[in-house]
């Protein structure tokens, strides 16, 4: 599980464990292997750690993320895709259950072919960004994140590990407050889903501990929006 120290991350590990499940953390401290997915070397480390740990996985969850008020639009796209990616990947060969990529309902506002991360350009694009840097990062990230789980359909399936994706809306993080306490808080605050409220990490966790466990096992690469409308107001004919 990462990013299981706070969030939906720490939401999913306390509902695991409250089934009974042994659940290995990986964050950047307070985790059983303490990594820094920014990095090659952390994403390495991460990998290495897990398996040290365990030989076999039942399930994984990839949750570790940054949101668009980070300064450096670049490590968001690092943590959010390739930390995530690399750790699926990575950790596949000992997966024998089920994955889950926590995901973003930012990731349906950008087409893949008009994606920069998918013709490796991100850097280039982000330095011209301006301002909106932090906001493209993410919804870059994300959409290349739900792309890369779609792509591994098949490799994954024929190995009988399910993977799929929840794209979360507004939810009440550490990662939603720091927004709110950036200059685009207003904005966040001013935006309002058709469910009036905020999710709440357990919400999210719920549908993750669902799509781990055997009554999901015929779900395979779908995204599942958890967002309050959000998504069906601003695309009613896009799905």
């Amino acid at each position: 599980m990462t990013g299981s120290a706070s969030g939906i991350g720490a939401a999913v590990v306390a509902a695991l464990r409250a089934d009974g499940h042994e659940v290995i953390g990986v964050d950047l401290r307070d985790a059983e292997v303490c990594a820094d997915l920014s990095t090659a070397d952390g994403r390495r480390a991460a990998v290495d750690g897990v398996r040290g740990l365990a030989p076999e996985l039942d399930g994984l969850v990839v949750c570790a993320g940054l949101g668009p008020h980070v300064p450096d639009p670049r490590q968001i796209v690092e943590v959010n895709y390739r930390g995530a990616v690399e750790v699926l990947d990575g950790l596949f060969p000992v997966l024998r259950g089920a994955a889950v990529a926590v995901s973003s309902s930012a990731s349906t506002m950008v087409k893949w072919a008009d994606n920069p991360i998918s013709r490796g350009e991100e850097a280039a694009a982000l330095a011209d960004a301006g301002e909106y840097a932090g906001h493209l990062a993410y919804s870059w990230s994300k959409n290349a994140l739900t792309v890369a789980v779609r792509q591994r359909v098949a490799t994954w399936g024929a190995a009988g590990v399910r993977l799929n994706t929840v794209a979360p809306g507004a939810v009440d993080t550490p990662l939603l407050q720091a927004g709110l306490d950036s200059r685009f808080g207003d904005a966040i605050r001013g935006y309002q889903a058709p469910i009036a409220r905020r999710g709440r990490p357990a919400e999210i966790a719920s549908l993750i501990r669902y799509l781990l466990g055997p009554e999901a096992g015929y779900i395979h690469g779908a995204q599942f929006l958890i967002d309050g409308g959000s998504d069906a107001l601003l695309r009613p004919t896009e799905f």
